[in-house]
């Protein structure tokens, strides 16, 4: 009788693993080949004014081309982050680039290759990560600039990432010596320059120059997908091809610009898999997606459930799915440079709201300024040899924006003032305020405090403090309306018992400037009084904007006192803004007076580094 029952579950166990194993191998694969650091303007598939890629666009003939794709975040780390999740970066704490502290991912979800190798799938990742999370062991079996799909077990469906640097914006930092040994004849022809641009010589050498990146990086996606035809892989392998964010000509990754979010997006379908999409094979899209929906869609292709912690849905669908027309987009840390912008592209407009409109967009960014056409266009400001649009790169900005993408595609227009457009400025505004006080949005704290209060468990402490983020985004808006009719409620909030109602309240009447000029008695006080270091600097920084007194004393004393570098990380970018903004005001940095473990940090270093050259 045992015996009997031993041959029973030895069948039903030899079935099931049958089954499991042709159901595994029924299953697509999928490739994604991601190209770093530029966006949809570089090539012609996307953009009259871009070069042909043959090999992306011969993946175009057997598939779909998406002529709205966005990453949500204009630079790696944060793209990438948001890639692996499926999550709003602002919402789970990894919006910060580089990060000073990584996070764990939110309770019960994983990085999304997990779940495709719990299902049976190879996962490789060749080969960079870059994420902010704290990366779980689980996601792939091999990642590495070995990795290779060629390794899984014989029918097994495989998951495989391949990254090309070639764009990188690093490949644009060259010096003159590579202007003399490949002039501009030998390059592309580097085509029209944005509007905001300098029409330089070097301008268009450095187009032309990332151009024939844009035809290097297309070769190798060539051999990427001979490679997958050689082993005879086409007909079974869904094929993904994207940039990782925009880039990157000056005033693009790093900003949220159409340039530095708008990506190409590239998928081949597969025929024996045509009937999992619902977009004919060939055609272009015209819906919206952006990274956020990446993972949900890998997941449902593979036949996986999405988690419901992700934020994202699945664009690929055998049955189709409404019309989406929106996506999101946000910038706050990048390196040494901080500033917290959110966007809004809503069909034909896009929406921005600079939070600290007086950070302008060309603050020093170290690694930014490596690039010569960077150095060039500050220099050409600081002589007076720009016109308006170009100068405005170097300008404080509006607190809210709003472009027609279409007719402006450079964004060089701003519509917020026009009356035609109040209607779409106020419904772009509710939908952008809905999302962030839904989220909630984090970065209504500093990143300091968030270091030492949040980053064990960012997720719940959003929904612990949601009221708390909702009455800051309020407070941040006020910035929007008329100033008498909110100046009681700034000066009430600037004596409030909690220290970022004051943070907030003092960035807003920064935001106003001469308006709020009334306030100097009670800021004063705040930049000689307040028990945050932080919001004696925001004090100070009104009265520097305000020109009513010099803010570097105020301002060099909280860098001397504090003994947190992520927190004197802040306060130098309040140096660095007075410094280099339309105030000049001179700092003499004493370094022997700055913490040692303030020096320490690295993105200190980058800001010292500056700082000490300029004096």
């Amino acid at each position: 009788m045992n015996s009997f029952f031993r041959r029973i579950v030895l069948i039903i166990l030899i079935v099931t693993v049958s089954f499991l194993k042709a159901h595994s191998q029924s299953r697509p694969n999928i490739v994604w080949i991601t190209s770093e650091d530029n966006s949809k303007h570089y090539l012609s598939l996307f953009d009259s004014n871009g070069i042909s890629t043959p090999n992306i666009e011969r993946l175009a003939v057997t598939g779909l081309t998406f002529d709205h794709a966005f990453s949500n975040a204009p630079v790696c780390s944060v793209a990438r982050s948001t890639l692996i999740s499926g999550c709003y970066a602002p919402r789970v704490g990894v919006q910060f680039h580089r990060k000073l502290q990584k996070v764990p991912l939110p309770n019960g979800l994983k990085m999304f290759p997990t779940y495709l190798r719990e299902a049976g799938y190879y996962t490789t990742n060749n080969a960079k990560e870059d994420y902010n999370f704290i990366k779980n062991d689980g996601a792939w079996d091999d990642s590495s600039n070995k990795a290779s799909y060629k390794n899984r077990k014989e029918g097994q469906p495989f998951f495989h990432v391949f990254n090309i640097a070639i764009t990188h914006e690093g490949s644009l930092h060259f010096d003159e010596n590579v202007i003399d040994k490949i002039p501009l004849e030998e390059l592309p022809e580097p085509g029209r320059l944005q509007p905001n641009h300098p029409q330089t010589e070097l301008f268009k050498y450095t187009r032309a120059r990332y151009l024939s990146k844009i035809q290097d990086m297309d070769k190798k996606v060539g051999e990427i997908i001979n490679e997958l035809e050689k082993d005879g892989l086409l007909e079974n392998t869904f094929i993904f091809y994207f940039g990782d964010h925009g880039g990157v000509m000056p005033g693009s990754k790093g900003y949220l610009y159409e340039t530095g979010l708008h990506i190409p997006l590239v998928i081949h379908i597969p025929e024996k898999y045509a009937d999992l999409v619902s977009y004919p094979q060939g055609s272009r899209v015209t819906d919206f997606v952006s990274f956020v929906d990446f993972a949900p869609t890998v997941l449902k292709l593979a036949g996986i459930q999405s988690p419901e912690r992700m934020d994202g849905k699945s664009f690929l669908n055998p049955k189709s799915t409404p019309t989406r027309q929106q996506t999101f987009g946000y910038a706050d840390r990048f390196d040494e440079k901080y500033d917290l912008v959110r966007s809004l592209r809503s069909g034909k407009y896009k929406y921005i709201r600079n939070y600290q409109p007086f950070n302008f967009d060309g603050l020093m960014n170290n690694y930014r300024y490596q690039q010569k056409a960077y150095e060039e266009w500050w220099d050409l400001y600081c002589g007076g040899k720009l016109d308006k649009t170009q100068a405005s790169f170097f300008k404080s900005r509006p607190a809210e924006m709003l472009f027609d993408v279409e007719q402006d595609p450079f964004e060089t227009n701003n519509l917020a003032q026009d009356p035609a457009y109040r209607k779409i400025l106020l419904s772009l505004r509710h939908d952008l305020r809905e999302w962030e006080t839904s989220m909630p949005d984090l970065s209504f704290y500093p990143e300091f405090y968030l270091i030492n209060s949040a980053f064990n468990n960012p997720v719940e402490f959003g929904k612990s403090h949601k009221k708390e983020i909702q009455q800051y985004i309020k407070i941040a808006d006020w910035s929007l309306e008329d100033y008498d009719k909110v100046k009681k409620s700034i000066s009430k909030t600037l004596d409030s018992s909690d220290p970022w109602e004051r943070y907030w309240a003092l960035i807003v009447a920064s935001s106003f400037g001469q308006e709020a000029k009334e306030m100097q008695v009670t800021i004063k006080s705040i930049a000689l009084n307040d028990p945050e270091k932080i919001n004696r600097v925001r004090a100070a920084e009104f009265l520097g904007l305000l020109k009513i007194e010099n803010p570097a004393p105020i301002m060099l004393q909280a860098l001397y006192n504090s003994s947190d570098g992520n927190e004197a990380l802040l306060i130098l970018n309040s140096i660095v803004l007075m410094q280099d903004g339309s105030g000049k005001y001179a700092f003499d940095i004493d370094t022997n007076k700055i913490h040692d473990e303030v020096k320490s940090n690295e993105e200190v270093k980058r800001r010292l580094l500056y700082l000490m050259d300029q004096n």
